[in-house]
């Protein structure tokens, strides 16, 4: 019996986990050494060590291979069944029972830091790079749904890359939740890439890694360093965790106040490892400024609803599992949330079902549904194919 044990689930966060070199086959060859001596690559390179290699190594072992299913959920990261062998993927798959899963990169989250620079030939060139990556990896099975990313720093590369991506077979368009550096996420040169998005039925989704990172001085209090969630000294402590939803709560007001959502109806867009424990105070936010500032711009009072109402009508969220689900359902409606493992992942945990199972104790049945599976399948559109929705029709490609 898989770990859903025949429950319909669908998974919005997972992840491969890649070596070093993972976008090197994919690179367009004329700009491989140019990212290659990025000094953020070469000290990639430079940090990989041989512990990371023997992890992959253990894959082809035939005694640790064996124990895969017994640890579906135990191992993580490199040592996680199925985190890098493409064709192990699927085996994984059916072993945690899930009917689909979102998988996101882990090396290249954030785009290497180039959407800040101002190389913008290669910072496309490595998004298309990591989007061909991608969905090669996703094309085992149809189960696994393919995130590609966006940057939206150039209106035309934008452009140029989201339809690369749909023709790829990307499933969903990932884009930065921090604002571009010259003009804002909802400025009208981006219709088309929302265009393209919205023909093809995919959502746009924002995750960790693209949001606005703390101000390092918040560190400098004086004390020891924080070892962080995964043994360093910077990158998840309590007091990075704080700004993580801060750029997607101002992008997505953004996009509602200056009518990207009414724009573009049919368009879904999620928050994906961003937490949801924000998304009731967010649309009360949001509702109280266009209270606030109706009488003074027009853009206000053009929109369709309420913004809460909009965002109820188009945004999804996951929370994380420490997150009282429960409660963000009854204070930001049945709609929004969805379940996610954040498969291989140390975050995710050892037993995500059983933690979001208590957190949504005492709801209605369909508000349940609607966060295992529903909400996620209104997300996805066309990026999820019919067959897949049901679980008996949920086999490996």
């Amino acid at each position: 019996m898989s770990y859903a044990n025949g429950r319909l689930i669908h998974d919005a966060d997972s992840h491969l986990m890649e070596p070093v070199d993972c976008l090197d086959p994919y690179f367009d060859k004329r700009l491989l050494a140019r990212f290659r001596s990025l000094p953020f690559m070469e000290k990639l390179r430079a940090e990989w060590d041989e512990p990371i290699n023997a992890r992959l190594a253990q894959h082809g072992n035939a005694a640790f291979r064996a124990d895969a299913g017994d640890n579906i959920l135990l191992r993580k990261n490199y040592e996680a069944h199925g985190a890098w062998m493409r064709d192990d993927r699927p085996e994984a798959l059916d072993l945690l029972g899930f009917a689909s899963q979102l998988v996101f990169t882990t090396r290249c989250l954030g785009n290497f830091g180039l959407d800040q620079g101002d190389d913008m030939e290669l910072c496309y060139a490595a998004a298309d790079a990591h989007n061909r990556m991608m969905t090669d990896f996703c094309s085992v099975d149809r189960r696994l749904l393919a995130v590609a990313y966006v940057p939206l720093e150039d209106f035309e590369r934008s452009l140029a890359t989201a339809k690369l991506a749909v023709a790829l077979g990307a499933k969903a368009l990932m884009v930065p939740s921090k604002c571009p550096k010259a003009h804002a996420p909802s400025h009208v040169a981006l219709d088309p890439v929302w265009a393209v998005a919205e023909e093809a039925g995919l959502p746009i989704i924002m995750h960790v890694g693209g949001e606005t990172k703390l101000n390092p001085m918040y560190k400098e209090n004086g004390l020891p360093p924080v070892p962080d969630f995964h043994g360093g000294d910077d990158n998840f402590t309590s007091v990075s965790y704080m700004p993580i939803p801060e750029a997607a709560m101002q992008t997505l007001s953004t996009l509602i106040f200056d009518g990207v959502f009414d724009r573009f109806p049919r368009l879904k867009w999620g928050a994906i490892e961003l937490g949801a424990n924000w998304v009731p105070g967010w649309m009360r936010a949001m509702d109280s400024a266009a209270h606030a500032f109706i009488r003074n711009e027009e853009r206000l009072q053009k929109l369709s609803a309420k913004p809460s109402e909009i965002a109820r009508r188009q945004f999804r969220a996951a929370p994380y599992p420490h997150e009282d689900a429960g409660w963000i359902v009854e204070n930001a409606g049945e709609e929004i949330c969805m379940f996610s493992s954040d498969f291989p992942h140390v975050e995710g945990g050892r037993n995500p079902l059983k933690r979001f199972d208590e957190s949504l104790k005492g709801l209605p049945e369909r508000a349940v549904k609607a966060f295992y599976s529903g909400n996620f399948i209104d997300m996805m559109g066309s990026g999820l194919a019919p067959d897949l929705r049901v679980p008996e029709l949920s086999q490996s490609a």
